[in-house]
């Protein structure tokens, strides 16, 4: 039994939900995002809520209950509140500076990477060494921060690279004589 799919995804004012077929589309006030759920599970909106009920009692039906539940409340949370990833990078001479559309990563290569901001996800650089993404999609936002973060990972000896704020990178001695 799915706990987290018997829950209803409670909708906030503002936000409105219309369901065809196996599609839900919801609108808020940062955009729209839909969802294609698969025939194991039905959707319905009542009292200002979404709720999902499993077809039957097989395995995949219990499966996709609980992922689809999470799928609606992701698209509610992205079109009220949005997603965002901060990046923070850590090394003498390394920063990064947005020029239009384009994110410039000095990051001790011997020339500057050029990242191309995708459609949909915006960046921002408050500090040369501080970057955030943000943006309605979770998985798009989650992706361009790891494509950011694959310039250089921060390595274990000194610490150096790009991480995600709060993350711990295990640190190493290093050799001793």
């Amino acid at each position: 039994m799915s706990r987290i799919g018997k829950r209803p995804v409670e909708l906030p004012s503002g936000v409105e939900a219309n369901i065809d077929g196996q599609r839900i589309e919801v609108k808020g006030p940062k955009g729209s995002r839909s969802f294609q759920a698969t025939d194991d599970v039905t959707l319905a909106v009542e009292d200002n809520a979404v709720t999902v009920t499993p077809r039957g009692n097989s395995k995949r039906a219990r499966q996709q209950w609980g992922m689809a539940r999470t799928n609606i409340a992701n698209l509610v949370q992205g079109v009220t509140l949005g997603f965002k990833k901060e990046l923070e990078i850590t090394g003498v001479g390394y920063r990064a500076q947005l020029q239009g559309n384009v994110l410039k990563l000095n990051l001790g290569l011997s020339h500057d990477v050029d990242f191309e901001v995708p459609e949909g996800v915006t960046v921002t650089v408050p500090k040369p060494t501080d970057i955030i993404v943000e943006g309605i999609n979770e998985q798009h936002v989650g992706q361009v921060a790891a494509n950011i973060r694959d310039w250089r990972r921060p390595e274990p000896y000194k610490g150096k690279g790009i991480r995600y704020k709060g993350e711990f990178i295990f640190r190493k001695e290093g050799k001793k004589k």
